[in-house]
């Protein structure tokens, strides 16, 4: 154990670099995981948890950079560095005790109370600190270690212990779906991992006459499993770390279950509309037919003919055939909002699943609510959204616009994104010539081009004489 004890105490500033480092790089990879969206509540509060990895480990590594920068600096520079990386470690502790908070108040808002502990708890420690530091007598060393001791029993035990709990209940009532059962297990270990960091974390502390700073801290711990404290903290950590890591697995997860959707309701509504087409062209037309000839065949025969009342009788039923069919139809054909085309074009930009992946701006030029819908406002929007959602699938794109424009008797629609851009090598798929196909149904154009630096932007044409 003693040859143990002096591995670690020899390697101390390794010990704590990796310590430090275990931490950064949790908050860095939730910080990158921010730049997705997601629908599930958990994405709302790992900010957090990203903002108290990247304190913490701030906090960790001026353990090591402070002492190398005390052979440069003066005293009173040394002094103030160490009262700011206190103030770190109560920032970092803060900022997961808010984490727990919002992710245990969300299923359970019984509890939104507890969301205003952190942010009391912290302003409390900061004013003792200010006040200690100004009328008592204790250097800055002394002033230090009070402040970290206090900072791990205020906030570090009630932090880790209320985000553990926070991310369990996040995983229980929020991801229960079978598919996400893998990343569902990696958040029970970090809430495991979470609830070990508020023992090492919080209730153990360096050295102090008072209880129980006097019986459990860091020399106790080294004196009874002959390791620095910093050592199973480092583990603890880096458990937290590579769980949360696994964890976030969850939103691919939900990427790839969104992206399927939005691909079935995509071939839904395009058999519906073949289905809406056929029936109109086909089926319709052949009933149209049938009545035609049926009431031909009436105005032959006299009203005491006994076929007469027959024919009678299939005029109508045809006639009511033909009324269910178009009825059937336009229960088919795509919705429009009915108000303007704005208001239609914002719709479908906050479909849920769009918003989801990306965020869509749209511009009606010059801007003008109440502009109408444009004769055959059906296949504009398929247009738009089939669009938006080759943006959405393909393009990785973070930003989208969709911009209106009217002049010379023609509406110009165009569904720009900073994605990758259409391939120079690409052939047209069945998307792209569906769209085309409305728009010679509409009597305009259609272009898909590379967008200027980078993107792709989709360009519809269609005559507007103002009063559609």
């Amino acid at each position: 154990m003693n040859s143990w004890r002096a591995l670690f105490t020899s390697n101390e500033s390794l010990v704590l670099f990796v310590h430090g480092q275990v931490f950064f790089v949790l908050g860095l990879v939730i910080a990158w995981q921010s730049r997705q969206h997601s629908r599930l509540d958990l994405a709302r509060h790992l900010g957090w948890l990203g903002l108290f990895g990247l304190a913490h480990g701030l906090y960790v590594w001026g353990d090591v950079f402070i002492p190398i920068q005390a052979t440069y600096m003066s005293h009173a520079w040394i002094e103030t560095l160490l009262l700011v990386q206190t103030v770190l470690l109560a920032l970092s502790f803060a900022a997961l005790f808010q984490f727990g908070a919002e992710a245990l108040a969300t299923p359970h808002p019984k509890l939104r109370w507890i969301q205003i502990i952190p942010g009391l708890l912290l302003v409390l420690w900061m004013s003792a600190f200010l006040w200690t530091s100004q009328v008592s007598r204790w250097n800055a060393t002394e002033l230090v270690i009070l402040s970290n001791i206090w900072a791990r029993y205020l906030l570090g035990i009630a932090g880790a212990a209320v985000a553990a709990g926070g991310l369990r209940a996040q995983t229980r009532q929020h991801i229960p779906v079978p598919e996400f059962a893998s990343p569902s297990r990696a958040f029970q270990v970090a809430s495991l991992a979470l609830v070990s960091y508020a023992v090492l974390g919080g209730l153990v502390v360096p050295p102090a006459p008072f209880f129980p700073a006097n019986v459990l801290n860091t020399d106790t711990v080294l004196r009874v499993f002959g390791l620095p404290v910093q050592v199973l903290r480092s583990v603890a950590g880096l458990v937290l770390a590579v769980s949360i890591v696994r964890g976030l697995e969850v939103f691919r997860l939900e990427m790839d279950r969104r992206m399927e959707e939005m691909e079935q309701a995509q071939i839904l509504m395009s058999e519906r509309e073949r289905i809406s087409r056929e029936l109109h062209d086909g089926a319709i037309q052949t009933v149209y037919t049938a009545g035609l000839i049926a009431e031909s065949a009436r105005k032959k025969l006299s009203d005491a003919d006994p076929l007469a009342v027959r024919l009678d009788s299939v005029v109508s039923a045809l006639n009511h055939a033909i009324h269910d069919l178009r009825q059937l139809i336009g229960n088919l054909e795509p919705k429009t909002s009915g108000s303007s085309l704005a208001a239609e074009l914002r719709q479908l930009a906050d479909d849920s699943y769009v918003r989801w992946l990306i965020q869509v701006d749209v511009r009606v030029l010059p801007s003008d609510d109440a502009l109408s819908l444009p004769v055959g406002a059906s296949h504009v929007r398929a247009i738009v959204n089939e669009a938006l959602s080759n943006v959405a699938r393909h393009a990785r794109a973070h930003q989208a616009w969709i911009v209106a424009e009217r002049h010379n008797g023609e509406l110009r629609i165009t569904v720009a994104d900073d994605g990758d851009g259409v391939p120079s090598q690409s052939t047209a798929g069945f998307g792209s010539r569906n769209m085309r196909d409305r728009a010679r149904i509409l009597g305009g154009t259609l272009r898909i081009e590379r967008r200027v630096p980078h993107g792709t932007q989709v360009v519809l044409t269609i005559p507007w004489d103002g009063s559609s």
